[in-house]
């Protein structure tokens, strides 16, 4: 058996500084063009510990990228209270012009239905790929908005080298909001894709045959050493707060001995995630913008100011064999 004496690092701050410089020019541009910068809403229902770690830092971000970040709590009540008036809060910032993009902290408390929040966002805003519009033009290969989290463990595999096409992939975690997602995102570039989960039986044995591990099950420490395939690439999204640590659903030490490359917990995919989101609401805030210059000047009404361009990635056709 060969063993890596160390893995490679891949660590998400540096691509996510370069992405963060290309946001803040973006928003520079779109407040000169408009007149006020991109918003973005933070919807909070009860304050889950590693949720609420995410998304005081995303509001962190927003306010260094000059974007106009707000935090909507919904009051404490019962399920049924607390999901009507989710809700609501949800129809308000669909109808406010300042907010170009909305994201809801997940998961939800229990007792609140996950279909109702997610058919009230507006698919225009829904940044971070959740609604059902989004989740089909993924599945499709089509051009739409895909859960910022699932884009960013592309984007380290992309940034990293790694070469997706025909790698064999496992990714552990069936969550509609990032084990599926990412399964699409590989499948729709080449890799062959096994998903497993909590049903799978003997996990060890799918994890040794795959080049590419995207972990996602918020299970810390799930996936060992001794599970993964010399030289594997493993990226680790869990967030989970163990004895006031943040950790992984991998563990590091025994992975790292392994694996070929691997992203560390904190310090992987949870800083280029924040950035992705960003320059997702950057790319909402132009859409709309130019929907509304658009609807304008059809009504033969000249915008006072131009429209920022869109830059929306270029729709693929969905591989068939």
């Amino acid at each position: 058996m060969i063993v890596s004496a160390g893995a490679r690092l891949l660590e998400g701050a540096p691509i996510a500084s370069e992405i963060r410089a290309g946001v803040a020019a973006d928003v520079a541009a779109f407040v000169a063009a408009h007149g006020r910068p991109p918003g973005l809403a933070v919807v909070v229902c009860g304050r889950d510990a590693p949720s609420m770690v995410y998304l005081e830092r995303i509001l962190k971000a927003c306010a260094a990228a000059g974007i106009d970040g707000r935090l909507r709590e919904i009051p404490d009540g019962s399920s049924e209270e607390q999901e009507l008036a989710l809700v609501a809060a949800l129809g308000e910032l669909n109808e406010d012009p300042s907010v170009a993009g909305i994201i809801v902290q997940m998961p939800l408390p229990k007792g609140i239905r996950l279909r109702p929040v997610v058919d009230a966002i507006d698919p225009a805003k829904d940044i971070d790929g959740i609604h059902p519009l989004n989740a089909g033009l993924l599945r499709l290969g089509w051009d739409g908005f895909v859960p910022a989290t699932s884009h960013a463990a592309m984007e380290m595999l992309h940034r990293s080298g790694v070469e997706i096409r025909g790698a064999e992939a496992v990714v552990v975690g069936r969550s509609p909001v990032v084990g599926m997602p990412a399964a699409f995102m590989l499948t729709r570039e080449d890799a062959t894709v096994t998903v497993c989960h909590s049903r799978t039986r003997d996990l060890p044995s799918h994890l040794r045959r795959a080049d590419i591990v995207v972990v996602a099950a918020g299970r810390p420490g799930l996936v060992t050493g001794e599970m993964l395939k010399p030289g594997a690439v493993v990226i680790d999204v869990g967030i989970n707060v163990v004895d006031g640590r943040i950790v992984g659903d991998v563990d590091f030490e025994s992975a790292r001995q392994v694996a070929g490359a691997i992203t560390p917990v904190p310090g992987g995919v949870g800083p280029l995630t924040n950035a992705l989101l960003l320059a997702h609401l950057v790319r909402a805030a132009q859409k709309q913008a130019a929907a509304a210059a658009g609807a304008t000047t059809s009504a033969g009404v000249t915008p006072a100011v131009s429209t920022a361009a869109a830059t929306t990635p270029a729709t693929t056709t969905p591989a068939t064999t």
